[in-house]
């Protein structure tokens, strides 16, 4: 039979019989009609590597250092952690990998990293376009200022006027302050640095009048200066900084993964749920806590997790609140006030949408 000559039912009889062994009549491949499964490769590579690598700064006291018994340390640090211990049951199975700003997006879209977990803004560019990652949760809402020697006679913005003002390339720092000053009518010259180190030190230097990053940062970096004390950040707060994790596009189960895991230690702090009373809360009677904590239900499997994943999460890291209060809490030398990071139900922005 030519080819011309094919009728209808013919073609629909070859379409069934090659269906099973390659392509649907539809066009779609083996590949295309496994897609619900391909949504857990990056879970199941962690998996088989055996721990998370997850890319930090590394040089930021309160959120991501090596403190000094040679641990890394930090908010930062604490979630990814908090994933190790959901897919893992350990929170010490994680590879940590000190990343500059610059690099940051390029380790995360290459798979040199699994997770980004390194004091970063979530903006819409950084959220969609060449860029692209997929955001979790925000884990610190903070802002940019502006810090300055005491003895500068610098207190507001626009005693900036023609001075030097120190920060760091790759990040929202650049644009943040351009267009302050630039709303302000001030003029200054903006100083920038691919390694924030030098930034810091130029600033020490007095080779600028001035550093601006997020508050939380300068507060971090003021820390570590020989004196402290000599060093004020302004009462201007001038942008919105939320800062939170982030993993690469096209892997909704991960991405779902990480943002449940960061909810978790969110939802523990609003049931009152801590490491400690953890046992306790384990045999409560109350059906939100017992769906939450995996004693009734299957919503680890959904993630690919097991459905006690919360249980060590707040086991191994805590919740919200200690994780907090570990690293910048007024035991700390951060000592910063939690503000917008307390619960939405004390004022705050911290929120977890329910476990259901």
């Amino acid at each position: 039979m030519a080819l011309g000559q094919i009728n209808f039912s013919t073609l629909v009889g070859l379409c069934l019989g090659l269906a099973v062994a390659t392509t649907g009549c539809d066009g779609s491949s083996d590949q295309e009609n496994t897609t619900s499964s391909s949504d857990s490769r990056k879970l199941i590579q962690v998996q088989n590597q055996g721990q998370l690598v997850c890319g930090v700064s590394g040089e930021l006291p309160g959120f991501s250092y090596v403190d000094s018994t040679g641990r890394y340390a930090g908010l930062d640090v604490d979630i990814c952690r908090a994933v190790a211990s959901a897919i893992f049951d350990d929170p010490d199975a994680v590879e940590f990998r000190n990343l500059s700003a610059s690099e940051r997006f390029t380790a995360v879209k290459s798979g040199e990293v699994d997770l980004l977990s390194r004091n970063t803004t979530w903006t819409l560019s950084r959220d969609t376009g060449a860029i692209g990652m997929a955001f979790s949760p925000v884990v610190f809402y903070d802002g940019q200022g502006v810090m300055v020697s005491a003895d500068s006679g610098i207190s507001t913005l626009a005693d900036l006027e023609g001075r030097a003002i120190c920060t760091q390339t790759g990040t929202t720092n650049e644009q943040n302050i351009a267009d302050r000053m630039t709303s302000l009518g001030v003029e200054y010259e903006l100083v920038v640095f691919d390694d924030i180190n030098v930034a810091y030190s130029t600033y020490l230097q007095g080779r600028c009048q001035a550093v601006t990053s997020d508050r939380s940062q300068l507060v971090s970096r003021r820390s570590q200066f020989p004196v402290p004390e000599e060093h004020v950040i302004l009462d201007d707060t001038i942008s919105k900084e939320p800062l939170a994790p982030a993993v690469g596009p096209g892997d909704a189960q991960w991405s779902d993964l990480v943002t449940w895991v960061i909810n978790v230690t969110i939802h523990a702090e609003e049931l009152g749920i801590t490491s400690e009373n953890l046992q306790e809360m384990l045999n409560s009677d109350n059906p939100e806590i017992k769906r939450f904590l995996g004693v009734e239900g299957d919503l680890g499997e959904d993630l690919g997790l097991t459905n006690d994943f919360a249980v060590r999460v707040i086991n191994h890291v805590g919740n919200y609140e200690e994780i907090y209060s570990r690293n910048l809490g007024p035991d700390t030398p951060l000592n910063l006030e939690r503000n917008l990071n307390q619960l939405w139900t004390d004022g705050g922005l911290m929120y977890s949408p329910p476990f259901r």
